[in-house]
């Protein structure tokens, strides 16, 4: 079977790619035809983690087994997309280069017929530039309606009120 995906770039601007691969495809083939695809010369580490309909990343799938884990790890070389994705569990997070953060969104779209003649994998469609940096992550608060540190009550987890300084034990101009 050939898994139809987009692969969606975290960007201020629409960068994707539809690529279609074969089902028993491994992990790393994928890693490989997304780094092309979008330019990537793939000198630096990446992972792949499933994800849930919220994009929260779930288990990850790692390009090397680093030895820092005492459980195993799941690795790209020996891990294969039908063990993973289907119907059902259809979305992956995937993440080049753990230090610029360039994340991708990607969705099973289709699950079709291999077609003879083709040469697999295949990008189907390209569409926009990827920027010269990754955007910058954006962490929300749960707290929206104020000061991400305030609780319902507008004190902190410890019942004080960071504005008022005249309670707190320490000199402010110690230095």
């Amino acid at each position: 079977m050939i898994y139809r995906f987009r692969v969606i770039l975290n960007s201020d601007d629409e960068v994707f790619r539809d690529i279609e691969i074969q089902s028993e495809a491994s992990f790393e083939d994928f890693n490989n035809v997304i780094l092309q695809s979008f330019g990537f010369d793939g000198s630096e580490m990446a992972s792949f983690y499933t994800s849930n309909e919220q994009w929260e990343q779930l288990l990850e799938i790692a390009q090397f087994d680093m030895g820092e884990k005492d459980e195993p790890v799941i690795t790209m070389g020996e891990t294969y997309l039908e063990n993973i994705i289907n119907k059902d569990d259809r979305n992956l997070v995937y993440v080049y280069d753990f230090l610029l953060m360039w994340t991708f969104i990607i969705e099973l779209a289709d699950i079709a017929k291999e077609e003879s003649g083709m040469t697999y994998p295949n990008v189907m469609y390209s569409h926009g530039e990827v920027p010269f940096e990754p955007k910058e992550p954006e962490f929300v608060s749960e707290n929206l309606d104020g000061d991400p540190f305030d609780d319902e009550y507008g004190d902190d987890d410890y019942g004080m009120d960071a504005d008022d300084y005249e309670s707190l034990d320490f000199d402010e101009n110690w230095n």
